[in-house]
């Protein structure tokens, strides 16, 4: 998941994606519907041009791909941060910085320039812990409705939502833009808030909004130090003993920010894209990086029933201690379960090239070591 799944900057919500930090769980355990038809209005052709990209979670993950690959394309970019962000990755030439939260509908007045070529909207909250689940509704439901009403307002020429996998809900059939949503009424409130958040950005394409969906799978790449590359060096350390039996579809960062920059050139209004190409569980996902690392992986998946019960007695403890547990029911929701799309329509309608697994593990380890996180 994305969490998409990172791209937010909404502290306090951890921004860690149920299954890499289950995959942290468990080595603590050891040792302790929707459809998307063509709509029928009618939406604005752009032709291909660079301008003005104003950007929501751009000190996250994803975010920091996406800004550079727009600045080496010599576009001009606004990036919201909050008071208390670290905003060090923003500061590169060609970035404006401005201070604003989404859920926060004039800081976004304010912070958005008049007639911007592009919004990507990437900030979101990926939370897995029930008491926070009110906050979270707050930033991925409020907010993507504050920000497509104030790009509505501020006469944006294209608003591109980045939305997540879990929007479509758990299915055991390969997910494709086709596939009815079951998320609207998930228990897990993640998946919920990701799918509300796309209904806001359809009732703006509605009042006008010339709007796209891109929802990636689980991403990996540079700039990830604590989703997969939290586990990647959990592996190179020796001490992740346990993984959960899920499976799911993953994509390559950069590949990502290019499908987001080419929704905006090539994108329908109105359509999603799903953004996958290597498929495996989560179990020979990490083999793979071992055998990169040259390390020791698990040799088997720990029993779903283990993890559901443990997931039950740290959420009962969390009441008592009021802090998020290492276990939720949420967390192993996601990392036992199944989650696998179709990339088609985004390879044909917007060029996206999945890569090799092998090659996106290959290239985050580069990072880490390059980051000397290794």
């Amino acid at each position: 998941m994305i969490d998409a799944r990172d791209e937010l900057d909404c502290s306090p919500v951890k921004c860690i994606g149920a299954p890499e930090r289950l995959f942290y769980i468990t080595s603590r355990i050891r040792s302790v519907v929707f459809t998307t038809p063509r709509l029928p209005w009618k939406c604005n052709k752009r032709e291909e041009s660079l301008g003005l990209a104003f950007v929501t979670g751009g000190t996250g993950f994803i975010g920091r791909n996406l800004i550079e690959r727009l600045l080496a394309q010599d576009w001009q970019v606004v990036a919201l941060h909050r008071r208390t962000s670290n905003t060090q990755p923003l500061k590169m030439p060609g970035v404006k910085r401005v201070e604003g939260s989404i859920t926060d509908p004039e800081s976004l007045l304010r912070a958005m320039p008049e007639q911007p070529d592009v919004v990507f909207h990437l900030a979101a909250s990926t939370n897995m812990w029930s008491p926070r689940n009110q906050q979270q509704t707050r930033v991925n439901v409020e907010g993507s409705r504050n920000i497509a009403t104030t790009a509505l307002r501020r006469k944006a020429g294209r608003f591109i939502h980045t939305s997540s996998i879990a929007a479509f809900g758990f299915h055991r059939e390969r997910i494709t833009e086709e596939t009815p949503s079951t998320a609207s009424d998930s228990w897990v409130n993640y998946m919920r808030t990701k799918r509300l958040a796309e209904l806001q950005v359809q009732q703006a394409v509605e009042s006008g909004l010339d709007a796209v969906v891109v929802n990636p799978a689980n991403v990996i790449g540079a700039y990830d130090r604590r989703n997969w590359g939290g586990i990647i060096r959990q592996l190179a350390r020796g001490d992740l003993p346990g993984l959960p039996a899920g499976e799911a579809s993953f994509c390559h960062v950069d590949s990502v920010a290019k499908a987001l920059i080419a929704a905006y050139h090539r994108g329908g209004c109105g359509n999603h894209y799903l953004l996958g190409g290597a498929d495996a569980s989560y179990l020979s996902m990490a083999r793979q990086a071992g055998e990169l690392l040259g390390c020791r992986v698990p040799g088997k998946a720990m029993p779903d029933w283990f993890l559901r019960a443990m997931a039950r007695v740290f959420l009962l403890f969390s009441y008592v201690s009021r802090k998020e547990p290492l276990l939720t029911p949420e967390k192993v929701a996601f990392s036992t379960g199944r989650l696998i799309c179709s990339s088609e329509k985004a390879v044909r309608e917007l060029d996206y090239r999945p890569i090799p697994l092998g090659e996106m593990l290959e290239d985050c380890i580069r990072w880490l070591r390059d980051e000397e996180l290794l």
